[in-house]
């Protein structure tokens, strides 16, 4: 017998988070309806902190997971709780050997807040964050990191090229994913660090199995969770590969997919 999960994880963008849209009526209706029903909801993203406002300001409830696993962040107080860092010998050692094996890559790094970035590194999104830039990222990497950010050259490679070389190169010292498929950008964690790894730390402790956990997602930074999660989902418009890892697929985020998911498993009997 199916029975209503005690945990759903939910990744944002692409998500519940249409990339031109607000975050619908319909999908925050039916995760305040499960938090009301006793289940908890933790957002599981690659965002850093400072990208959540929108996220507190739908939802007055749930806690946070960001940077693939690097953070997790008490939404509704705004502030970190427990982090898993790059320490500098694997910061250094991964952009030593990235820069070895995949032409011209320039690096950022997020740490609490704080963006930094070398300066042919092209801000797309932190545009403003860090209007100067620095030399060589090598210098500032006293503190570790939270995310490192790679960000190569479109005309080169796309990101699932880009994901193929980076884990042979750094794959034993660091985790590496995207979120993005359009562009060459990786994002990388702390060796065994990912949106799968601390949300197996969280169920372990709130003591919930991983069949009682549903998760959705739609890219390689949300495989490691899909894999993890008794039920899982990727979404329809998703990268292809996630069929691999999910055990379902949910329509779009465009047509609410989590939402239209949900509501048939708060149906479910609990126990």
């Amino acid at each position: 017998m199916s029975y209503r999960p005690k945990l759903i994880a939910t990744d944002l963008d692409g998500t519940i988070c249409p990339h031109a849209a607000p975050i619908s009526k319909r999908t925050i209706a039916t995760l305040t309806r499960a938090h009301e029903l006793g289940v908890r909801v933790f957002f599981v993203t690659g965002r850093p902190p400072r990208w959540m406002g929108q996220i507190k300001e739908a939802f007055n409830f749930g806690q946070a997971i960001c940077s693939n696993g690097g953070l997790l962040w008490d939404l509704q107080n705004e502030k970190v709780i427990e982090e898993w860092r790059i320490t500098p010998a694997d910061l250094k050692e991964t952009v030593t050997r990235l820069r070895k094996a995949i032409p011209e890559v320039h690096f950022a790094f997020e740490n609490h807040g704080d963006f930094t970035r070398e300066k042919k590194y092209e801000a797309r999104w932190d545009v403003g964050v860090d209007n100067t830039g620095v030399d060589d990222i090598l210098d500032y990497i006293g503190n570790g990191a939270i995310k490192l950010l790679v960000r190569g050259s479109d005309k080169l490679f796309n990101s699932d090229e880009m994901l193929k070389v980076a884990t042979q190169a750094v794959g034993d010292i660091v985790t590496v994913t995207h979120s993005n498929p359009w562009e060459s950008l990786l994002e990388i964690s702390a060796h065994s660090v990912s949106k799968g790894d601390t949300l197996a730390v969280i169920c372990e402790r709130l003591k919930i199995d991983r069949e009682d956990v549903v998760a959705f997602g739609d890219n390689p930074n949300d495989f490691s969770m899909l894999e993890f999660a008794g039920r899982s989902y990727i979404m329809s418009d998703g990268h292809p590969d996630g069929i691999k890892y999910a055990t379902a697929t949910a329509p779009p985020c465009e047509e609410d997919g989590v939402a239209q998911v949900v509501e048939e498993l708060l149906k479910l009997p609990g126990r």
